[in-house]
């Protein structure tokens, strides 16, 4: 199977949306699951995990739902306020669903760098082990020291990184975060997602060969049983199309095994959000 393991729905909303920006105007509409559906089919894609794009609770339940009536929603990556008193009465009110599997919180869009540190996120992340749920973490590459800091402190948890952490592709830049990142990747519960590159090189000239040398650096610090296919669909838009982000993943990968492939396109993000 393959299994879109990063993608987006929204009914558009300017100021619920206003990280969308001027450059970014072709994705200023509704995306929602009969739009996806058609773009799975043209691109043999058999099911997804929606993620949230909003830090609401009215997110987390809008996607519940979307999953509810879509089989090919999978799984879901909410939000919950993981700094809240009530962290622990908020994930009892949504053990019934199924397919919800984990949470994210934008910590790119905060200020403090060490964000993920903070005695009362700290709290919270400690209690999603006990009801099983997986971490995403979202971050720019400023912030992957504390990203290593965090992923020490829970072992037994399960963390993803999205979008191989942000580097900045277009800029050229590449070893501090190289640096971090193999380090993380030592930590045998941190897993990371092919997905969200094309948007971090140049919108109108990136090249794979561009962007070949940090999904290297991902491949030898991840191997292939914790790297994982995702779209970042209908981000993606904005610098190319769901084809050409697929191509990009499956061409990079074309030199590993079949079994490895398997695994990134589909099977590790099945292992690890426990897809059904």
């Amino acid at each position: 199977m393959i299994i879109d393991s990063h993608q987006h729905f929204w009914n558009y909303e300017p100021v619920k949306h206003e990280w969308i920006d001027e450059s970014m105007s072709v994705i200023r509409k509704d995306f929602l699951p009969d739009d996806l559906e058609k773009v799975y089919a043209e691109n043999g894609i058999d099911g997804c995990v929606a993620v949230q794009a909003d830090q609401t609770l009215i997110e987390t339940d809008f996607l519940l739902d979307l999953a509810s009536k879509y089989n090919f929603i999978k799984g879901v990556v909410g939000w919950v306020d993981l700094r809240a008193d009530n962290i622990e009465a908020v994930l009892e009110t949504y053990k019934e669903h199924e397919k919800l599997k984990g949470f994210r919180h934008v910590v790119q869009g905060e200020p403090d760098s060490n964000f993920l540190l903070r005695p009362n996120f700290l709290k919270g992340i400690s209690i999603l082990e006990k009801h099983h749920y997986v971490y995403d973490i979202l971050v720019f590459p400023h912030q992957l020291g504390a990203v290593l800091e965090f992923v020490k402190r829970f072992p037994n948890q399960k963390f993803v990184i999205d979008h191989i952490a942000k580097p900045y592709i277009k800029d050229g830049f590449y070893d501090g975060w190289a640096v971090l990142m193999k380090e993380i990747g030592k930590h045998e519960n941190v897993y990371c997602k092919l997905s969200g590159m094309i948007t971090e090189a140049d919108f109108t000239t990136w090249t794979p060969a561009q962007i070949h040398p940090y999904m290297n650096l991902i491949l030898d610090a991840f191997g292939t049983e914790r790297t994982m296919f995702g779209s970042d669909w209908p981000v993606c838009l904005v610098a190319g199309n769901y084809k050409r982000v697929k191509e990009l993943v499956v061409d990079f990968i074309a030199k590993t095994s079949s079994t490895e492939q398997a695994a990134i396109m589909g099977g590790n993000a099945i292992k690890f959000y426990n897809l059904q």
